[in-house]
């Protein structure tokens, strides 16, 4: 029979056991999905809850004395009268089309000057002092130029709209060129990438999330635009409704433009939104 310190030695001396191979248990994803559908339901409770909160506000000031500012009751009947007529669906698709012709046209141009500024330096010392100088002067300020050169038409809506959205998403899409990581445009060229390759592989990538934010942004211009410029000359829109409704006192009107203004725009704003998470999502968020 063996001394307990004979057994120690023994152990000691004695070649090791084959390793286990069996697998780790895979990882449940249910805890992920359940995190995810617990961070929607919660989202949701908290954008009801804030709809709420913001009628609660709206019932307070209607009946706080001010002179004539409609409460909630009087807008909605408003609103019926005017989806009944056709009014509203009339005034929001003209606006709705100013700004989408404006702004598509704004971002189309804005991403490749935006691209060539932050490639070439050549390109950006031309360009960038002519369009921090443009920055500074507010497009509202170039509708009454706008109007006695092109006419009282769409042109000139459209072309204001235009420079809004250029001007909010160029500045982006320059920022994300001049921001992408310079290693990761050396590693890509010590890898034998040529200069297209680093472009599309590297600093496209780079710079969505910057041109996104830029085309986010110049949504908000062209809203904001559209509706100074139906203010001073148009036949119909959203804007023109408010001023001929101002004429009238008619607070209720005017609110239901504003209303419809603030839906239409943060609907697409949504969707860009969703855009930005499907071509970011390699892109850590908090």
């Amino acid at each position: 029979m063996k001394t307990p310190t004979e057994a120690v030695e023994e152990q000691r001396t004695s070649p090791p056991g084959p390793r286990s191979t069996k697998p780790s248990p895979p990882k449940d994803a249910r805890g992920t999905k359940k995190k995810r559908g617990t961070g929607r339901v919660a989202n949701t409770l908290l954008g009801l809850a804030s709809a709420v909160l913001g009628l609660l506000v709206w019932v307070v000031l209607a009946n706080s004395g001010i002179e004539g500012f409609p409460g909630p009751v009087a807008v909605a009947r408003r609103a019926g009268d005017l989806i009944a007529d056709g009014t509203l669906f009339e005034d929001a698709g003209a606006s709705l089309k100013r700004v989408l012709i404006g702004y598509v046209l704004g971002v189309a141009l804005a991403i490749p000057v935006g691209f060539l500024m932050g490639w070439y330096p050549v390109v950006r010392r031309l360009i960038e002092p002519w369009l921090q100088f443009f920055r500074m002067v507010p497009p509202l300020a170039i509708i009454p130029l706008a109007i006695v050169l092109m006419g009282i038409d769409e042109t000139p809506k459209i072309f204001v709209i235009f420079l809004a959205s250029f001007l909010s998403c160029v500045v982006s899409t320059f920022q994300g060129v001049v921001s992408v990581d310079v290693t990761l445009v050396n590693a890509a060229r010590v890898l034998g990438a040529r200069d297209p390759q680093v472009f599309l592989g590297v600093v496209v990538p780079a710079s969505t999330p910057f041109i996104l934010v830029g085309m986010r942004i110049g949504l908000g211009a062209s809203w904001a635009t559209v509706v100074a410029a139906e203010l001073i000359a148009a036949q119909g829109g959203l804007g023109y409704r408010m001023q001929q409704a101002q004429v009238y006192y008619d607070l209720p009107t005017i609110f239901v433009q504003l209303i419809a203004i603030g839906a239409i725009g943060l609907a697409m704003d949504r969707l860009l939104l969703l855009a930005e998470r499907r071509l970011t999502h390699w892109q850590e968020r908090r």
